[in-house]
C-alpha cells in the first residue's frame, strides 16, 4: 500500500473514532448534569447504540453493498450525523435529545462497517496492514477524551460542547470521505442476500459445536456488565469527585492498544481458552476496585479498574472475534463475524444497558447514587458467567497468523 493511502485511511479512522468518543463516554454524565436524567433515560440513550448495531446489517447488506460505493454513503451518513449531533446540544431536555441520539446511531453504527470495506479494499495483506491503520481509531478515541479534560467540560458543566466537537468533526469527516478511493457496491448485479444471510444468522449452524455454543452465550451475558462501563463509569468518577475523569479513562483506551499487541504471543502460548477466562475475570476485578475505590488513599483503585480496560476488551471480545473466525472457516466467515456483533454489541447490550439503568435508579441518593451498591452486581454478574464458562468450555488451540 502507499504511503500516502496509508496515512489517509488512519485519518478516517482517527475520526471515526474521535467522533464516538468525543460523546458517548461523557453522555451519561451530561444527561445527569443537563437534564437531571434518570437510569433509565440513560439506558434508553445508551442502547441506541445496540439498536444502531442490529439495523446496520440491513443498511450495509441491502444498501451499501449493492447500489452506492461505500465512500459516498459513508460520507452522507457522516453529514447527516453532523447535523444530528449538532441538534442534540442544543435539546432543552432529555425528550428533545433522544430522537436525535437515536436517529444519529442509526446512521453511526454502519459507518463502522463501511470504514473498514473502505480500507480492505485498498489492501494487499489486510492481516499486516490493518493494525497500523486502526490503531488510529484508538488515537482518536484518547484524543477527544484529552480534549474535554484539557478544557475542563466536565467540571465546569458544559458538556453540551462535547456534541458540537463530534459535530464538527462528523461534518469534516462527511466531506473529506467523499475524497477517498473508490470502494464500489460488492454484490451489484449478483444474487441478492436473503435476510439470513445478511444477518449472519447462517451462520447459526456454528451452535452445533458445543463449545462454540457456550463461548456465544457466555459473549452475550458478558455484554450485560459491559454495559455498565459504558453507561455509567464516566458519571461515577465525576459523581465522587474525580478530577477530569474522561481524561483519565483513556488510559483504558491506551491499555487496549498494548494488550492488543500482546494478546497473539498469549495465545500462541497459552491458548484461547485460557485468554477468555482472563478476561471475563478482569471484568469481576474491575467492578470490585470501582466498589471500594475512592478519590482519596484508594484513587490506584479506580485507575487500575479503568486500565483493565485493554484486558476486559481484548483478552475476550478480540479473542472472540479471532476463535469465530476459526471456528467458521471460509464458509462462515463472514456471517460468523456479523452473528457475534448482532448478539453482543446488539443484544447482549441493549440488555445490559437497560438493567443498569433500571438498577442505578435503585439506589438513588441525595446527592448522587450509592455506587458501590451498583458495582459489586456487575461483578458477581462476571464471576457467575466465569464459573460457567470455566465448566462447560472445552480447550482448543488455534493457529494464529503472524501479524
Amino acid at each position: 500500500m502507499k504511503g500516502i493511502i496509508q496515512f489517509r485511511l488512519s485519518l478516517l479512522f482517527f475520526f471515526e473514532f474521535f467522533i464516538w468518543g468525543g460523546w458517548f463516554v461523557t453522555m451519561g454524565t451530561f444527561l445527569s448534569q443537563q437534564f437531571n436524567a434518570s437510569g433509565k433515560e440513560l439506558a434508553m440513550a445508551y442502547e441506541t447504540q445496540s439498536i444502531g448495531a442490529i439495523i446496520a446489517p440491513f443498511i450495509i447488506g441491502l444498501i451499501a453493498d449493492r447500489y452506492f460505493s461505500a465512500q459516498k454513503i459513508l460520507g452522507a451518513l457522516h453529514i447527516i450525523g453532523s447535523a444530528l449531533l449538532y441538534y442534540a446540544a442544543s435539546a432543552s431536555a432529555f425528550s428533545n435529545f433522544y430522537p436525535f441520539v437515536f436517529l444519529y446511531m442509526l446512521l453511526y453504527m454502519p459507518t463502522l462497517a463501511l470504514a473498514n470495506s473502505v480500507a480492505f479494499n485498498q489492501m494487499k495483506n489486510p492481516t499486516k496492514e490493518f493494525a497500523p491503520i486502526r490503531v488510529l481509531g484508538s488515537i482518536g478515541w484518547i484524543v477527544a477524551g484529552l480534549i474535554i479534560g484539557y478544557l475542563s467540560w466536565e467540571g465546569e458543566k458544559v458538556l453540551k460542547y462535547t456534541f458540537y466537537m463530534a459535530s464538527g468533526a462528523s461534518l469534516f469527516l462527511g466531506f473529506y470521505s467523499f475524497t477517498l478511493p473508490n470502494t464500489p457496491p460488492k454484490a451489484a448485479g449478483s444474487k441478492k442476500s436473503s435476510f439470513k444471510e445478511i444477518l449472519g444468522l447462517d451462520a447459526l449452524e456454528l451452535l452445533k459445536d458445543r463449545s462454540y455454543l457456550y463461548f456465544f452465550l457466555a459473549s452475550i451475558l458478558i455484554c450485560i456488565p459491559l454495559a455498565f462501563y459504558y453507561q455509567h463509569a464516566n458519571q461515577f468518577l465525576n459523581e465522587i469527585g474525580m478530577q477530569a475523569a474522561a481524561s483519565k479513562m483513556i488510559m483504558g483506551q491506551i491499555s487496549e492498544v498494548l494488550f492488543l499487541l500482546l494478546l497473539p504471543l498469549f495465545l500462541k502460548r497459552y491458548g484461547v481458552k485460557k485468554a477468555l477466562i482472563v478476561g471475563i475475570l478482569a471484568w469481576t476485578i474491575r467492578y470490585t476496585l470501582f466498589a471500594f475505590g475512592n478519590t482519596g488513599e484508594l484513587t490506584w483503585m479506580l485507575i487500575f479498574g479503568i486500565i483493565l480496560h485493554g484486558i476486559c476488551y481484548d483478552f475476550f471480545f478480540v479473542s472472540g472475534q479471532i476463535y469465530t473466525d476459526f471456528k467458521a472457516g471460509e464458509k462462515y466467515k463472514s456471517s460468523a463475524q456479523g452473528l457475534i456483533t448482532l448478539a453482543t454489541y446488539g443484544l447482549g447490550m441493549l440488555i445490559g444497558f437497560r438493567f443498569a439503568g433500571w438498577l442505578t435508579d435503585q439506589f438513588v441518593l441525595e446527592n448522587g447514587h450509592f455506587w458501590q451498591v451498583i458495582w459489586i452486581q456487575p461483578a458477581i454478574f462476571s464471576f457467575v458467567v466465569l464459573i460457567l464458562f470455566l465448566i462447560l468450555f472445552k480447550n482448543e488451540t488455534i493457529k494464529i497468523k503472524p501479524l
